[in-house]
């Protein structure tokens, strides 16, 4: 499969990565950190409407979209459910509310579109404790879509009695 503008997937989370780390030691990362996460997602909007032909990057693209519109809508910070987040612990609701995090905010009477915002707590059984949107969601339904129909548009190798295609696997002993 090749798609189209492939290589600015791993620039952008190259990018996020750098702000990450960076937001707290270079003042004027720090301070543009907003706009340059609005400027990451438009840039991921493009490469997925480009490459919109495959199968789950259009639900993807659904998601990202929503997250967009809720962070373009509050100065390029995604909103968090301070309730949704209680789980993670005070020093985490306490940087929230402080406006510590570069890419978050805490949600307020003054938070515009707060439903789609970061307002679904996932906690044990889940892997990792963490609040996500209804755009993750979207984006997680259309990552699923993409991934499946890898696996099963993969070549199969060898062939069965009729003629139907197999899958051969090798086993170390």
């Amino acid at each position: 499969m090749k798609l189209r503008g492939g290589w600015l997937f791993p620039l952008l989370l190259a990018l996020q990565f750098v702000i990450f780390f960076l937001q707290e030691k270079v003042a004027w990362i720090a301070k543009m950190s907003n706009v340059i996460f609005l400027l990451v997602y438009i840039t991921g909007l493009v490469f997925l409407w480009l490459n919109r032909h495959q199968p789950g990057l259009p639900v993807i693209f659904a998601g990202v979209l929503l997250n967009f519109i809720v962070m373009a809508a509050n100065g390029g910070r995604m909103p968090v459910s301070v309730e949704a987040a209680q789980f993670l612990g005070r020093e985490y609701i306490e940087a929230l509310k402080a406006g510590l995090y570069a890419k978050h905010q805490a949600i307020t009477s003054d938070t515009l579109l707060p439903f789609l915002g970061d307002i679904i707590p996932l906690s044990p059984p889940y892997p990792r404790q963490q609040v996500i949107s209804i755009g993750d969601v979207v984006m997680n339904v259309g990552a699923f879509l993409f991934i499946q129909h890898l696996m099963l548009s993969a070549p199969r190798h060898g062939k069965g009695n009729a003629g139907e295609e197999k899958v051969t696997a090798s086993v170390n002993q």
